[in-house]
C-alpha cells in the first residue's frame, strides 16, 4: 500500500474526530492540543476494531460519522474543492456534493486502515498568536520508512459550536482541497454541477461494487 494513501487515510480519520468530546472542552483547546488527542485517541480507537481495521465501509463511514464530523468543517472543505460556482449551487445540490464528496473520501481510503498498527504520530511545536483565528498544525507520521509530514488547517468557529474546525489537511506538500478542486472544475467546465454530482454517485457505486 502506499504510504502517501495511508496517511491521508489517517489524516481523514484523525483529522476531526470528536469521541463524544464536551462543547466546552473543544471549544477552550489549543489547536494543537486538540490534534495531539485526537490523534491518540482515534488511532487507539481504529487499532481496536478489527471491522475498522479490515476496511468495513459502513464501519467506517459510522467511525466519521460520530466522531470526526463534528470537528470538522466540511463544508468549507468541500466549497473550497467546488470553487467560486459553489456561490451559484443550491442548498440541495450542497447537501448532494457533501454527501457524495464524503463517500469518495471514505471509500477511496477504506483499504488502507489495516495498516494503522503501524503508524505513531508527533505533534510539531505550533507558531501562531493568541488571537489567530486561523492556523496551520503541523505533525509528523512515523511508521516504516521515512516520516511523513501531515498539515492541517483550522479556523477558530464563533457561535454554540464555537472551537477549532479543521478544513484542509497537507501530506507530503499536497493539500487535499486543492487536489480535488482541479478535478471537479473539469467535471464542472464540461458536465455543469448536477454532473459533478452524477460523477461522483457514479464513482462511489462503482467503488461499491468492488468491494
Amino acid at each position: 500500500m502506499n504510504r502517501h494513501l495511508l496517511a491521508r487515510l489517517f489524516a481523514l480519520l484523525v483529522a476531526a474526530s470528536s469521541l463524544l468530546a464536551l462543547p466546552a472542552r473543544a471549544q477552550d483547546e489549543a489547536p494543537d492540543v486538540l490534534i495531539k488527542r485526537l490523534s491518540t485517541e482515534v488511532l487507539g480507537s481504529v487499532k481496536a476494531d478489527p471491522l475498522v481495521r479490515g476496511g468495513d465501509v459502513a464501519r467506517i463511514m459510522a467511525l466519521v460519522d460520530a466522531k470526526l464530523m463534528p470537528n470538522m468543517n466540511f463544508k468549507r472543505m468541500t466549497a473550497s474543492a467546488v470553487g467560486p460556482v459553489w456561490r451559484q449551487v443550491s442548498p440541495e445540490q450542497q447537501k448532494r456534493l457533501q454527501e457524495e464528496f464524503k463517500t469518495l473520501l471514505v471509500r477511496t481510503y477504506a483499504g488502507a486502515v489495516s495498516q494503522v498498527n503501524d503508524l505513531s504520530i508527533s505533534v510539531k511545536p505550533l507558531r501562531a498568536a493568541a488571537d489567530d483565528r486561523e492556523v496551520v498544525v503541523r505533525t509528523e507520521i512515523k511508521g516504516r520508512g521515512d516520516p511523513i509530514t501531515l498539515d492541517y488547517r483550522l479556523e477558530k468557529t464563533p457561535g454554540d459550536g464555537a472551537g477549532w474546525k479543521i478544513y484542509n489537511l497537507n501530506v507530503m506538500g499536497v493539500w487535499l482541497v486543492e487536489t480535488y478542486r482541479s478535478q471537479f472544475a473539469q467535471e464542472i467546465n464540461a458536465k455543469g454541477i448536477d454532473g459533478l454530482i452524477a460523477t461522483l454517485a457514479d464513482r462511489n457505486k462503482a467503488n461499491a461494487g468492488k468491494g
